[in-house]
């Protein structure tokens, strides 16, 4: 299995590989390749699951990453301040330990989920599975999922979400695309955050940024903000409103959208993406692919609608 961080087993999927789980017992010689390919499948078989559950509420989920830090929960705080009364928000707050950053969105009068993964660098679709029983999706328009701080390992797991949005905090260097890839080619928005601080300084441009997202693949819309001062919050407010919109519209049509998901982070977990047989986890970011709405879980035909993001 993955030797860099132990991750792939979580409080989540434990229930496979322990005892009598369906993953307990493998071929001789294979146990932690399969084991691990396993998981994978099962965790898009829970997310396809989950994906069927925010569409039938016509809920918008998001999967909100970044290196820890970077803002994410004060963006969250900001959004549900200037939302208030117009969208209904959720959020699922993923951390190694203590429920802080839930208690900061629950201040702010919102549900919110703690879901605490102790060793574990990232959410899962079984994790947000069970945090979903905590969260009534009839009182929701949109749903953040804030993942661990991390840049590498959140970007490859299929949670059911439908947009992938990473956080690029100004104080941490704009060569953060060029070092960490897979993260920002899985973004469908590229928020730099903190940009109050450009102005004390000297060694981040956003121009260079923007540049490094486009040189590794990066298809991603950029908007650039500071929650703390309230700074371009309209752009990222407008963004949220066309998204949930596009959302609805789906439904409507019976159709969905998957999320960019990074078969190239396999490779960081010991797998061959090409070997890897679950259809939802190698879609490039460049197109929405929708396909239509079904509730055979086990059902891997899709079709695809492409449309560019920018």
């Amino acid at each position: 299995m993955c030797t860099t961080c132990g991750c792939q087993v979580t409080a989540g999927n434990e229930h496979l590989v322990k005892g009598d789980g369906k993953l307990a017992v493998t071929e001789d010689g294979k146990a932690a390749v399969t084991v691990l390919q396993n998981l994978l499948a099962e965790n898009d078989h829970q997310a396809q699951h989950n994906r069927e559950h925010f569409d039938s509420h016509q809920v918008l989920a998001i999967n909100l990453m970044s290196s820890p830090g970077s803002g994410k929960t004060a963006l969250l705080e900001a959004t549900i301040e200037a939302l208030r009364g117009e969208l209904k928000i959720a959020v699922i707050e993923g951390d190694l330990e203590t429920e802080n950053d839930a208690n900061r969105i629950r201040a702010k009068g919102v549900p919110a989920v703690q879901i605490v993964t102790g060793t574990a660098c990232h959410l899962d679709a079984h994790l947000v599975h069970q945090a979903l029983h905590q969260i009534d999706l009839h009182e929701v328009d949109i749903l953040f999922i804030e993942n661990v701080g991390n840049l590498v390992c959140p970007a490859s797991f299929d949670l059911g979400h439908h947009r992938n949005i990473t956080l690029l905090s100004v104080t941490e260097g704009d060569d953060k695309p060029a070092k960490y890839p897979v993260m920002f080619r899985a973004a469908d928005l590229m928020v730099l955050s903190k940009v109050d601080l450009l102005a004390v300084l000297e060694d981040f441009d956003p121009v260079k940024a923007e540049t490094a997202l486009r040189q590794v693949g990066g298809q991603a819309e950029v908007i650039a903000l500071s929650a703390r001062k309230q700074q371009n919050l309209n752009g990222w407010l407008d963004w949220l409103r066309q998204q949930l919109q596009a959302q609805r519209e789906r439904v409507k049509a019976g159709k969905t959208a998957l999320p960019s998901m990074q078969s190239d982070g396999w490779r960081l977990h010991g797998v061959d993406p090409h070997h890897h047989h679950h259809g939802h986890s190698h879609h490039s970011h460049e197109h929405s692919h929708e396909h239509p709405h079904s509730h055979d879980a086990d059902s891997h035909a899709h079709t695809h609608t492409h449309t560019h993001n920018r």
